[in-house]
């Protein structure tokens, strides 16, 4: 063998090795590839499930939230009805004690009888007037609603014939309702109803018509308010007959 074939003989051993060197590392690569896709997905995978774990977390918690705001809701709206009905009872006994104080003084014990302008002015006698006005001041001044009722009592049973006696009525029927007394409470405003000049008896007979309503006597209600209605056509009491009228 010559030179030459042992010259072309070595290259192509060294080209046929290189090429070996070069190809081998191929199958390596691609299992490495495969391997490094797996682990992204396995991670892919685990992030979405931790994703999805904290969403169904913040949705109970969402959950848990909107039933505690439903309870609280329903408390406040029903402590917000009890505290507008106590309210507008203690609004009706202002606007009374506002009106009584808003009544000219007591006339002197000489004025005559005669010039008396209804079966409610003031009376000529200066006890039955310190009587009256003590039991009112036990309201306006002393707030002392208790003490009142005994007071206006005792006065309706020392003056059986006073021209206060409507008034007196009318206070103890407005006590009593303020307290939730309705039996009582209505019991003072039938004798209220029954002075036919008493410039009270249109809002007696008022509240005799919301106590037939709060006591669930729906038709005496009625009868009581178109009463008022019908008497005391365009008055303030009047306007609310029919308000409540409406609802029945």
């Amino acid at each position: 063998m010559n030179s030459n074939t042992m010259r072309k003989l070595a290259f192509t051993l060294l080209v046929g090795a290189a090429t070996q060197v070069v190809a081998a590392p191929a199958p390596v690569t691609e299992i490495s590839g495969n391997s490094a896709q797996g682990g992204s997905l396995e991670r892919l995978e685990r992030m979405i499930e931790a994703r999805n774990q904290v969403q169904l977390d913040m949705q109970r918690q969402l959950d848990q939230l909107a039933t505690e705001m439903d309870e609280l809701r329903g408390i406040v709206e029903r402590n917000s009805y009890d505290l507008s009905q106590m309210l507008e009872r203690q609004r009706e006994l202002y606007r009374e004690i506002d009106t009584l104080s808003r009544q000219p003084q007591a006339k002197p014990a000489e004025e005559k009888a005669s010039e008396k302008a209804s079966t409610e002015v003031y009376s000529g006698n200066v006890s039955e007037n310190e009587a009256y006005e003590s039991a009112v001041n036990l309201i306006l001044k002393e707030k002392d609603y208790t003490g009142a009722i005994s007071a206006f009592k005792g006065f309706l049973t020392t003056y059986p014939e006073s021209s206060y006696k409507p008034n007196a009525h009318y206070w103890l029927g407005q006590l009593y309702f303020t307290q939730n007394q309705l039996p009582d409470a209505a019991e003072q405003f039938t004798a209220v109803a029954s002075f036919e000049k008493s410039n009270k008896r249109a809002d007696a007979l008022l509240k005799l018509g919301i106590i037939a309503e709060r006591s669930k006597k729906t038709e005496d209600a009625k009868k009581y308010y178109q009463q008022v209605i019908s008497a005391y056509p365009n008055s303030t009491s009047s306007r609310q007959a029919q308000s409540n009228l409406d609802k029945l």
